[in-house]
């Protein structure tokens, strides 16, 4: 009995550790089994995926930008072209891989050699959307490309460079593309042709959305201009290089090339030797203005901005477009500095980047005038109609007075359009007020002028192909109501605190006055609408987009800047045809008669002494003129003008008279378009071979070249 009691543990301990073993065992096989089945899915069932997985990963793209597209004139002169710069770029891949006093060091020499603070280098080679980036300067491109540091490098610090590799490691000089702006006569056209500035992350990100390949993260976009407008045909389509990397980012070897596609041509209706000849006469005028004194504040003429364009009557082309002030479009080439920037944001050096000729926006003043005189010529008034022009009007306890002209007595709507007698057409604006619209405080009243002038298109934009035009203002009723609106607290907040050593008599009064009844629309704003004054504005562009429509019977076009979109081989993408957008459905007697009236401008009205000797039988330029008055500053002065061909307006803001400040420049204008010299009219010598440019397009050669036109019989 003792014997079986004492075998009992041992068989116990035998039978628990074959249990443990064969638990170990099953253990063993079934994640042995798991391992396999496992291998068996990598490889079998999702092996493909994942091969293709890794290849990808081990493949990256380096992105060739392409030639952007060429901007050309009407006559195929280039007015935007490439150039090739030295370039200096780090490779981040290798730099990663130093030590980071050897990589300071490095980056050190490379400041030293391109005459940039190192600071600056650093800020490039920083990713935009990482820590540390800074807006504009950081690299938006591909991480396995290596970043420009430094453009427009001199070929000699660049050959310095590739001859020493050993002390420049990671760090490569190619020459590569940048906008260049041959100037064809000096033209500097900076307003029309725009800038270009490197793609946002946001407009990257947009892109990949629509999945449009043509932009990438080393891109460049246009901002303004033509450069913007027709950025899509002028960026081209980049290529790409596929290279093998291995794990640590180190290139093996080329995978696969895509090769770019440059841009395609921009043709433009610009005529450089046009442009040429209107920007030297815009600064020639000002440059006079400010010799001049001015008789009502005593101080020479401030001249601080001006405008001037020479566009094609019958289709809305623009020829010509100069404003003032202006920049360098190289400022832009291969980045902006900061203090470069804000000046061209600065009011006090004017603006530079805002274009006088279509964002600039002022008091027409007379110019108004022939859109008044259809108005009331189609509302009850006739060409019969006779009306003293008096020195001076009263309404009510004010008396507006004439301007550019004294008493003509009593006359009719072409005589006072040749002597710019103001207070004919306040009699006319001060009828329409009494007539339709003496309850101050009514919105909708009738007026006619006002519908007049928007049929003529002001107050909204022409619709050119530059982008950022700005809309002008037609001040009626409802616009006055609405700044009324808009503006009443601050008005009233004024008005009900005591007068300060701040405020100004006049602002103080104007305050009270505008609280208690600024929406008002008296008949002082009635009078001062139908001769262009009070808070009416207009863009040149606006203005010689009407005058077109009386030279061509009455059709607004949108201006138009592009004429062509060629390919990089010659063909013709696209053609851009004059755009028809409104008539101003005047009979055509009313137009007769302001185009006679507005010859008599030229021959004995107020343009009359900037034209003597000039053959206006041959040329018959039909004009008006207008000084407009503007609280706290001096005159603007304008000249609009036209012939069957062309319109042509300049405007200098606080120049003075009209044809005073602007009819010299006019003058010189009309006698380059037609080739006037003295009493003779030579087309032949005409700046635009024919007078007006034709239809048809330049012709790009093969080799590259580009001649002009052919006109009809020709070629």
């Amino acid at each position: 009995m003792g014997s079986r009691l004492g075998s009992t543990p041992d068989g116990g301990r035998r039978t628990t550790g074959r249990l443990r073993l064969v638990v170990i065992q099953a253990l063993v096989f079934s994640l042995f089994a798991t391992l396999f089945v496992r291998l068996y899915y990598l490889q079998v069932v999702g092996g493909a995926d994942y091969q293709a997985q890794a290849a990808s990963q081990s493949v990256r793209e380096i992105v060739e930008q392409p030639a952007r597209g060429l901007v050309v004139d009407a006559m195929g002169r280039p007015l935007v072209a490439n150039r090739s710069s030295w370039v200096v770029s780090l490779d981040r891949t290798m730099l990663g891989k130093m030590d980071d006093d050897v990589r300071g060091r490095l980056v050190a020499r490379v400041a030293r050699a391109v005459s940039l603070p190192t600071k600056e280098i650093e800020a490039r080679l920083v990713t935009c959307g990482h820590e540390g980036s800074v807006g504009g300067t950081c690299w938006n491109g591909s991480p396995f490309q290596p970043v420009p540091v430094a453009v427009d490098v001199p070929q000699r610090v660049a050959l310095k460079i590739l001859e020493q590799p050993e002390d420049y490691p990671a760090v490569l000089a190619q020459q590569q593309s940048l906008r260049a702006y041959p100037s064809p006569y000096g033209i500097n056209l900076a307003h029309v042709l725009g800038y270009l500035s490197p793609i946002t992350e946001d407009e990257l990100d947009a892109a990949e959305q629509r999945d449009d390949e043509s932009v990438n993260g080393a891109s460049v976009v246009g901002r303004a201009g033509v450069e913007k407008q027709y950025d899509k045909w002028l960026r081209g389509m980049p290529g790409y290089e596929k290279v093998a990397v291995d794990s640590m980012g180190r290139v093996l070897g080329e995978d696969s090339t895509t090769s770019a596609r440059p841009g395609d041509t921009l043709v433009t209706s610009i005529d450089a030797h046009v442009q040429s000849v209107v920007e030297k006469q815009l600064d020639l005028m000002m440059r006079t203005a400010r010799t001049v004194t001015d008789p009502v504040t005593r101080r020479p003429y401030v001249a601080d901005s001006g405008a001037a364009l020479v566009m094609e009557a019958r289709t809305g082309r623009i020829v010509a477009m100069a404003s003032q002030p202006t920049y360098d479009p190289e400022t832009w080439v291969g980045g902006i500095s900061e203090a470069q920037l804000r000046r061209l944001y600065s009011e006090a050096a004017g603006t530079p980047l805002l274009s006088r000729a279509m964002q600039g926006q002022f008091a027409p003043g007379s110019t108004w005038k022939p859109f008044m005189t259809a108005g009331a010529l189609t509302n009850g008034y006739s060409t019969d109609t006779a009306l003293p022009c008096t020195s001076g009007f009263q309404v009510g306890n004010r008396v507006f007075k004439n301007f550019e002209s004294g008493a003509y007595g009593t006359i009719g709507f072409a005589k006072a359009l040749e002597v710019s007698c103001n207070t004919f057409f306040y009699r006319v604006g001060y009828d329409f007020w009494q007539r339709y619209g003496s309850d101050v405080a009514d919105v909708k009243a009738r007026d006619p002028l006002v519908e007049e002038a928007k049929k003529f298109g002001f107050g909204r934009p022409t619709g050119i192909d530059i982008p950022g035009e700005a809309s002008g203002r037609i001040a009626d009723r409802q616009w006055k109501r609405d700044y009324f609106e808009e503006m009443k607290d601050y008005y009233c907040d004024v008005a009900s605190k005591p007068q300060d050593g701040k405020t100004s008599d006049f602002v103080y009064l104007y305050a009270r006055e505008f609280c208690i009844e600024g929406y008002a629309y008296r008949a002082g704003d009635a009078v001062n609408f139908a001769i262009g004054q009070g808070d009416t504005i207009v863009t040149p562009l606006q203005l010689a987009r009407a005058y077109a429509a009386l030279s061509n019977g009455g059709t607004l076009y949108a201006p138009r800047v592009g004429k062509a979109i060629v390919s990089a081989d010659g063909h013709v993408v696209k053609r851009i045809k004059p755009k028809k957008v409104g008539e101003v459905g005047l009979p055509a007697h009313v137009l007769d008669y302001i185009d006679e009236a507005l010859k008599g401008v030229s021959r004995q009205g107020t343009m009359a002494w900037k034209l003597p000797g000039f053959p206006l039988d041959q040329v018959q330029i039909r004009s008006k003129t207008g000084s407009a008055e503007v609280h706290g500053k001096q005159t603007t002065g304008w000249v609009a003008s036209y012939t069957d061909d062309y319109v042509v307006v300049m405007m200098i803001s606080q120049g003075g008279t009209g044809s005073g400040s602007t009819g010299d420049g006019i003058r010189a204008i009309w006698e380059a378009l037609y080739g006037v010299s003295g009493e003779t009219v030579d087309t032949a010598r005409a700046l635009i071979p024919g007078v007006v440019a034709p239809a048809r397009l330049p012709s790009f050669r093969r080799d590259g070249s580009i001649l002009p036109p052919a006109r009809r019989g020709e070629g």
